[in-house]
């Protein structure tokens, strides 16, 4: 499987780039994936619903599945944070491209995801596992560099991009280790 990471600030565009990604990688018969940090409480299942119901009756694990969905949820007795490569193990193997938002302080190879009108500091000149930056092509970056500008307007060409350069992006977990 081949991994990407996507960095940056809130509001930079980094979910609706993934979001408009899936449907562009899917388009060239790749399966993918999506893994996403959650900073806060991170709830997927309604009150009063039966896997809810299980949770707060006090689950470790709750499984819930469908025809057409599996949901695992795990709850921790102590918060704790797992690494991205705690996590990448339990996805299925079979996927082609796993987008991770999220974890932007791992070394995951990623794209920052930046805009001016943000007004936030780019990533880039500190971080060596940037290797793109996907922009609005209009906006000039505050930094020179030799990393690719991407259209972040432009998922498609975003796409291409990731494929021709997926040899970076294959995934060994035992670099990690």
């Amino acid at each position: 499987m081949k991994v990407v990471g996507f960095a940056g600030s809130s509001g930079a565009g980094k979910t609706t780039l993934i979001e408009r990604l899936i449907p562009a990688l899917k388009a060239r018969g790749l399966r993918v994936s999506v893994m996403k940090h959650a900073h806060c409480g991170l709830e997927t299942d309604q009150p009063g619903k039966d896997t809810w119901r299980h949770r707060e009756a006090g689950a470790y694990e709750v499984l819930a599945a469908s025809p057409e969905r599996l949901v695992l949820q795990r709850s921790f007795e102590r918060p704790q944070e797992r690494s991205v490569h705690d996590l990448i193990p339990a996805l299925h193997p079979g996927v082609d491209w796993v987008l991770v938002e999220g974890w932007r302080d791992s070394n995951l190879l990623k794209i920052e995801v930046w805009r001016a009108a943000t007004a936030q500091p780019v990533r880039y000149p500190d971080d060596p596992f940037v290797a793109a930056i996907a922009l609005p092509l209009a906006d000039a970056l505050p930094e020179d560099t030799l990393r690719p500008r991407l259209d972040l307007d432009d998922p498609d060409a975003v796409a291409a991009w990731l494929v021709d350069n997926g040899d970076r992006f294959d995934y060994d977990p035992e670099a990690y280790v």
